[in-house]
């Protein structure tokens, strides 16, 4: 498939495993359910393998962030103010953008308390995706084998 490089800059981007059955239905319910209750701006997603992440990463400052290595094991929430945020955090970004409910569940996430129960929660469900519903052994995390 060809590089997205048309992706608007003023709302954020969420970047997922795009060959992961889990990782696009977890995409797509959050397009669905938080995004219909959006009251505070839009934000948009792409699979990591339809993006150019090289632009990406010059969007956000060029800092090597956003590369194949890391979309792969994670998803990123990249804002339009150049900041980079990953799994866990990624995720909270997300729902705090969404506003209603939803912000509130993000902002508990974003807590210096709970970040990081949040992100071992967050790695244990990468960890093991392929065995979620919807997962399939595509959705193993490169480099691990997916038993099923």
């Amino acid at each position: 498939m060809a590089d997205r490089t048309d992706l608007p800059a003023h709302d954020p981007l969420l970047v997922f495993d795009g060959d992961c059955a889990f990782c696009t239905t977890c995409v797509d319910w959050a397009a669905r359910y938080p995004r219909a209750s959006l009251s505070s701006g839009g934000w948009e997603a792409v699979p990591y393998q339809r993006a150019d992440l090289a632009a990406l990463d010059r969007r956000v400052g060029g800092r090597g962030l956003v590369t194949a290595g890391r979309t792969g094991q994670e998803v990123l929430w990249l804002t339009p103010g150049g900041q980079v945020y990953g799994g866990a955090q990624a995720v909270a970004r997300l729902l705090m953008r969404s506003g209603g409910a939803w912000a509130y569940a993000g902002a508990l996430l974003a807590l210096p308390p709970v970040r990081p129960l949040a992100a071992a929660v967050y790695r244990a469900v990468a960890r093991h995706r392929h065995r979620m519903p919807g997962g399939t052994p595509a959705c193993a995390l490169p480099g691990r084998r997916a038993v099923p």
